[in-house]
């Protein structure tokens, strides 16, 4: 009976190791469904043999040639947990060297523990003048698009609003699966953003944030909460640590999903046309993510 005992508790321990390790690795955690018909399954894109379709790769787009005036548009990126930012492992980097490529413009990608470098940079780099104090033509001229997954879609809202509070506008925020880190809000969208999407899985250990909000719907459009699955067609996550792949599947599945990247470059290159988001109604983005 002890040695049962005994067994029982070195069991329990090895899976609180486990889980404390996917914590240091990609440290989330939180919930709520939306109705089913918002759910885009994996199995509604080219799948071949349980993964990804390897044509399907989100960064292999042409290059589109860069537009006038793209080289002002800044893209910050932010990896999740404790990811490396050099990690190729990770999406988050890639995804930023195709929109350098893609369309000319200023992409960088920072940890989620280093949003305030980040702040320092687009500051810096939206004092056109280097006098050091941002003008109100040049706050009024600022471009801005962040990005993140995780823990890293909290810092991307959290950036939002430290840019709002200098006046800061901020074009188009995307959250992948969400997860909010201790004293963060990342389900209230600042005001100073234009745009917002979101997107989230509900299965596993660890799962985003279902629904985000505007704190000023007049001000800032929710393109959508957009619930994707993987139970019957998983996605090819090759290359992450076995403890991810077994205790955080579905959290990594949708940051290595081919469909979230692809959209989440159609709507930078709307936002870099001019095309407005509007246009993207809940049924048209949800058609993009299922081809």
């Amino acid at each position: 009976m002890i040695q049962r005992q005994a067994w029982m508790v070195i069991t329990i321990l090895l899976v609180w190791t486990a889980l404390y390790l996917v914590a240091l690795r990609s440290a989330r955690g939180q919930t709520a469904l939306l109705p089913d018909e918002h759910a885009i399954h994996a199995g509604d894109s080219t799948v071949t043999n349980g993964s990804v379709n390897q044509k399907r790769d989100p960064l292999s787009f042409e290059r589109a040639g860069a537009t006038d005036g793209n080289e002002k548009v800044i893209v910050i990126g932010f990896v999740g947990g404790f990811v490396k930012v050099d990690d190729v492992n990770h999406p988050e980097g890639r995804f930023a060297a195709l929109l350098r490529e893609r369309y000319g413009v200023t992409a960088e990608v920072f940890g989620n523990h280093d949003r305030h470098k980040a702040l320092r940079e687009v500051l810096l780099l939206l004092d056109i003048n280097r006098d050091g104090a941002l003008s109100r033509g040049e706050k009024e001229q600022a471009r801005i698009i962040i990005y993140g997954h995780s823990w890293g879609a909290s810092e991307t809202v959290t950036l939002a609003r430290e840019l709002g509070r200098r006046g800061i506008p901020v074009l188009l925020t995307i959250q992948v699966d969400s997860i909010a880190k201790p004293s963060q809000i990342d389900f209230t969208i600042p005001a100073n953003v234009a745009n917002a999407i979101n997107y989230y899985q509900s299965g596993g250990l660890l799962h985003g944030r279902s629904e985000i909000s505007a704190e000023d719907p007049a001000r800032t459009n929710i393109i959508g909460n957009y619930r994707l699955t993987y139970k019957d067609h998983p996605i090819n996550c090759k290359g992450y640590p076995w403890y991810s792949r077994f205790f955080t599947k579905s959290h990594i599945e949708i940051e290595s999903d081919p469909r979230v990247w692809e959209q989440a470059a159609s709507l930078i290159g709307s936002e870099l046309s001019g095309t407005r988001f509007a246009a993207h109604t809940s049924s048209v983005v949800k058609a993009s993510l299922s081809q």
